[in-house]
């Protein structure tokens, strides 16, 4: 079993986007495991699109919100606030069948729903970590690996990968979400700010300093301090990227080559940091090999990409021809669908 994180200290970057279609290509290619996503943004966009998109994905978000046993992440996280340091190991009733609700979804493709109240709750689960027991910043930090635990356990410990939603910002629920994380999946976007925000995600997590004397964050602190593991980088993603002839492009590829040049000084001084795949490959011996191991790139398929979550259908699935958004007839060219399907299967076919 493999836990996979997609996160970047900036929004917009398309990290839901990818989560819906990585689970629901990785979930198509593998009908022999159960796929798990975990939609810990309390955007829930990820759990928008996967249950229908924009109108029939958002009735259904708002359906099993107002149901009597609130079977969302916010649902599950109440329970842990009402038992911080004793797992009530109820989390198996907090996965959806996906399909059930959207039959664009193949069948082995189950969520952990995600909830706007997450964000009402998040001084709460702040404050178990200050109180209670001497560790109890590791035991909260823990909550998401026992629900992981409590599925996989309810699921008589089939075969299974989980891919996590991860909040933008550094709050507790991303803390969270990396703890229980092998992997991480940087998505980021072609521009200025995306830069740095790589370099937060490498600083925050794993306490990558740029300058001598650098603050590190408590996280990167306590997890030293508590001997708990980190997700490996696992790829980084240009995501959404834009083909056009020109300057442009040139200005959208200079900043691509720049994080990567950031992410590769990185492998040079701690390669202990990065997960090497597939398994058994070799371990990369030049900036080349590096990059064709770890970085990723999705273009933009425009129309397609907008429909594919706005209907909830995987853009993998998706086919050309005219369809009805929001009462407007659009029309999905297979040009814009060659532009990104085969950037979605070969990156999901690189996640083991």
């Amino acid at each position: 079993m493999a836990v996979y994180s997609f996160w970047n200290n900036k929004g917009g970057v398309g990290k839901s986007y990818l989560t819906f279609q990585v689970a629901a290509e990785y979930a198509r290619t593998h009908p022999e495991q159960k796929v798990l996503v975990i939609d810990l943004c309390p955007q829930a966009n990820s759990s928008s699109m996967l249950l229908g998109g924009i109108l029939a994905g958002e009735a259904n978000l708002n359906a099993i919100h107002q149901g009597a046993n609130r079977q969302t992440i916010s649902g599950y996280i109440d329970e842990r606030i009402f038992s911080p340091y004793a797992n009530p190991q109820s989390g198996g009733r907090f996965a959806t069948q996906v399909s059930r609700i959207n039959a664009a979804v193949p069948a082995n493709l189950y969520l952990v729903v995600g909830d706007e109240q997450l964000e009402i709750q998040a001084s709460r689960v702040t404050a178990a970590t200050l109180a209670g027991p001497a560790d109890a910043w590791r035991i909260v930090h823990t909550w998401i690996s026992d629900l992981i635990a409590d599925i996989r356990r309810s699921w008589n410990e089939q075969p299974m990968t989980v891919f996590i939603d991860c909040n933008p910002s550094f709050s507790i629920y991303t803390e969270l979400a990396l703890s229980a994380s092998d992997r991480l999946i940087v998505p980021f976007s072609a521009d200025g700010s995306s830069k740095r925000a790589v370099r937060a995600v490498l600083s925050l997590v794993f306490g990558v300093q740029r300058y001598q004397g650098q603050t590190q964050s408590e996280y990167h602190i306590n997890t030293q301090r508590y001997r708990m593991a980190l997700p490996q980088l696992y790829m980084y993603v240009g995501n959404r990227l834009t083909q056009m002839s020109g300057t442009s492009a040139a200005a959208f590829k200079s900043v691509v080559n720049e994080i990567g040049e950031e992410i590769y000084a990185v492998w040079r001084a701690n390669a202990n940091l990065f997960c090497i795949h597939p398994t058994g490959a070799p371990v990369p011996s030049t900036q080349r090999t590096f990059k064709s191991m770890f970085q990723y790139e999705v273009n933009d398929a425009n129309t397609a990409s907008v429909v594919s979550g706005a209907l909830g259908v995987p853009i993998a699935g998706l086919t050309s021809g005219t369809r009805n958004v929001l009462g407007k007839n659009v029309m999905v060219n297979q040009s814009q669908l060659d532009k990104q399907v085969p950037n979605i299967r070969d990156l999901t076919a690189a996640i083991e």
